[in-house]
């Protein structure tokens, strides 16, 4: 019992080094880069971590995602999504060492028509994150569905 409150008890500390703004490079397939801009900050102490992002294109859609100690796992983070399009929906998030995964392979709000997973990796300095979002029919072969690549606004640490 006394393992179940010390679960209970995890937070999104670990999570520090996304605290701040970032820009970001969309880098979709056919078109021209899409520029964004994406902020971490904390709610509730260190319980949760609000991610708020946004880019300059019209249907790129504006997101607000709320990232929780996931207490379902012995480690790891659960990040909710929502966007202006209505959409919700939940990853299963990793931080390990420089790697972010964010993956999705089961219904949740919204049905699953496809699989989804977030590979990044922060540089050494901190100071960028470089990954892509992939899909998947069936949460195994994965196709790149774009690249994304965050950068520290200036002025942030």
């Amino acid at each position: 019992m006394a393992d179940d409150a010390a679960d209970d008890q995890r937070d999104a500390r670990d999570l520090g080094r996304f605290v701040g703004s970032w820009d970001v490079d969309f880098d979709l397939p056919g078109m021209p880069t899409v520029r964004g801009r994406t902020t971490f900050d904390w709610l509730l102490g260190h319980r949760f971590l609000v991610q708020q992002a946004g880019a300059d294109h019209p249907e790129a859609p504006d997101g607000h995602m709320i990232i929780a100690a996931d207490l379902r796992r012995s480690s790891g983070y659960v990040q909710h999504y929502f966007d202006s399009r209505g959409v919700v929906r939940t990853y299963e998030m990793d931080v390990d060492g420089p790697d972010w995964t964010l993956i999705r392979t089961t219904p949740d709000f919204t049905p699953l028509d496809f699989a989804q997973r977030w590979v990044g990796r922060f540089s050494d300095d901190g100071e960028t994150i470089t990954g892509r979002w992939e899909t998947s029919p069936d949460g195994v072969a994965w196709q790149l569905d774009f690249h994304l690549t965050y950068r520290r606004a200036r002025g942030e640490k």
